[in-house]
């Protein structure tokens, strides 16, 4: 699969994302950034995440074993500053007062609404979660969506995080996804309308009470240790 270079992001791929007449998928890549270190690609906001190798494989990790509910990832100003600009402060207050769950939020993609977002994701370790999620409608006051698949739970859901409060806001049982193996998990948009499928498999539709817009990324929950790779953004045709 061809992979699009880091390197050519900023105002051109601002207008990908609006024009988006082709519907070229755009995937992050972390095979030029250094293990041990952050994604180029995204901007870590609360917990730890670092780049680390599988094989020959570079992927991005979330470590729950070294984090502690309600630490935001370190520089946290500097980074709200990058996602949010002038308009920094509000996010900052809230991502600091609301530290409850890890995420990282993609660098360059600004305002993402209709199209597909996916990933593949492997759970390592976590004794209370394995959570790996696809964050969504993230605003600048801290509010946002995630689509969520654990291996511990074996359920797909998909969660509200609203004035500092997390919500269900569908919950699907029975999606078998064993730990330690690798699986695909992918969030389309359709305005208000979502769906949720893992391992190309449908499990979830919902309408949401106004379309989807915002930053996108990455999430997870408590103790998990999980891989991430293979994160790519379709924007829909019809944009």
């Amino acid at each position: 699969m061809t992979k699009i270079a880091i390197a050519l992001f900023g105002p051109a791929f601002a207008a990908w994302l609006v024009g988006a007449a082709a519907a070229e998928p755009l995937k992050l890549d972390f095979s030029n950034d250094r293990v041990g270190g952050d994604a180029t690609s995204f901007v870590n906001v609360v917990g730890v995440w670092r780049v680390e190798s599988e094989g020959d494989n570079k992927v991005l990790a979330v470590d729950g074993r070294q984090w502690k509910e309600g630490q935001t990832s370190a520089g946290i100003a500097d980074k709200a500053r990058t996602l949010y600009g002038e308009r920094y402060a509000e996010f900052l207050d809230r991502v600091q007062a609301f530290a409850y769950f890890p995420y990282t939020v993609a660098k360059d993609i600004m305002d993402f609404r209709d199209g597909e977002i996916s990933l593949r994701f492997k759970g390592i370790s976590g004794r209370i979660d394995q959570g790996a999620g696809i964050l969504f409608n993230l605003q600048t006051n801290g509010d946002y969506l995630a689509l969520r698949a654990n291996p511990l739970e074996n359920n797909l859901v998909l969660w509200k995080f609203e004035k500092g409060r997390r919500s269900s806001v569908k919950w699907i049982r029975n999606t078998p996804t064993p730990t330690r193996t690798w699986h695909d998990l992918r969030l389309r948009i359709e305005g208000d309308k979502v769906e949720g499928y893992l391992d190309g498999h449908r499990y979830l539709e919902h309408v949401l009470p106004a379309p989807v817009t915002g930053r996108i990324g990455l999430w997870s929950k408590a103790d998990s240790y999980v891989y991430f790779d293979d994160y790519t953004v379709t924007p829909s045709a019809s944009r």
